[in-house]
């Protein structure tokens, strides 16, 4: 599925909203994700889609939980809102001939959760086209911090009208090994497929280490493999002049603050990490590229750019905009 895409961004044409609709030639399923807080935007939205888009599923973004996309009354904004939301989702029903899924959160906040009800609410709209729901298991309030609630997802799952058709449950929240995605697949109701998020931004292997039930212990070597692929596709897409440059280090910089974050298998005491662990200070890897990728100073990620995109400006500073509370 493509990155958010905001409806009215989309609708006034913008270059790089668009931009995140773009589907790759190897992508076999491909999907958007939209954030909208009203059903006309949604509506309008969609019929521009249905023309312009080769696309296999539309997203309605229902867990965004940053201030100014709420304040417009989408994200997990949508979610405090029914009547929209029933709207909305009558208004793609009818402009799309591709699937539709949701994708929301427990609730606002973290005592009160309201997912359960809301989607009960959904199932008895009886949306033609609706395929599925994901449930991030954290609230708005909460946004990134704490664990997952998977106890709770799966009361989402169980509490749907046992009498109308069964909604599919796809869970997600800190999906990091197989282990706990095997424990997850015997929850009841729930999906036995998930959706991964910040786990594969952290462990671009992760789906393999998935599909082939393994704690994949990768090396840096061939870690530093995936960076040198990452910046190829960049040159391709931003040119290879010094503007591609500076967006292709710019990427990979970012994607480097969540990389950092994994502890290779080899050296973390006990199994599985957790998703909001982070490498011991100072701790060192068993080779020199490996201690440079478990560094969580911006100075080190630098470096890693300079192995692969040569040595950058005087006086170059990098400071990552990901304000994630797990951010640290």
């Amino acid at each position: 599925c493509g990155e958010m895409a905001v409806a009215t961004n989309l609708l006034q044409g913008g270059s790089s909203e668009w931009a995140l609709l773009k589907r790759h030639p190897c992508e076999d399923v491909f999907g958007v994700q939209i954030a909208a807080g009203f059903p006309d935007q949604y509506t309008r939205c969609a019929e521009v889609l249905e023309r312009e888009c080769n696309i296999d599923f539309i997203d309605l973004n229902l867990g965004c939980p940053i201030d100014l996309i709420n304040k417009s009354g989408s994200g997990a904004a949508l979610m405090l809102h029914k009547k929209r939301l029933k709207g909305s989702l009558e208004g793609i029903a009818k402009s799309l001939s591709c699937p539709i899924t949701v994708k929301m959160r427990t609730g606002w906040d973290e005592k009160t959760p309201t997912a359960h009800e809301l989607v009960r609410s959904i199932q008895g709209w009886e949306i033609p086209g609706l395929s599925a729901v994901m449930i991030h298991g954290r609230s708005r309030l909460q946004r990134y911090t704490k664990y997952a609630d998977w106890d709770y997802i799966e009361k989402v799952a169980t509490n749907q009208n046992p009498d109308m058709t069964q909604i599919p449950i796809i869970g997600n929240g800190d999906i990091f090994t197989y282990t706990q995605f095997e424990e997850i697949k015997k929850r009841q109701g729930i999906e036995s497929c998930a959706m991964l998020a910040r786990g594969a931004l952290i462990k671009p292997w992760l789906p393999t280490e998935l599909k082939e039930r393994r704690h994949w212990d990768i090396s840096a070597s061939e870690r530093l493999d995936m960076l040198k692929d990452f910046v190829k596709f960049g040159l391709e897409h931003w040119g290879s002049d010094q503007q591609g440059v500076n967006n292709t280090r710019r990427f990979l910089l970012e994607w480097l603050s969540f990389l950092y974050r994994y502890v290779p298998v080899g050296l973390i005491e006990v199994l599985p990490q957790e998703m909001n662990h982070r490498p011991p200070t100072h701790m060192c890897g068993r080779s020199d590229l490996e201690t440079l990728m478990l560094s969580r100073h911006c100075a080190d990620w630098i470096k890693i750019s300079e192995m692969l995109l040569g040595p950058v400006p005087e006086g170059f500073r990098f400071q990552p905009k990901h304000k994630a509370n797990s951010y640290k």
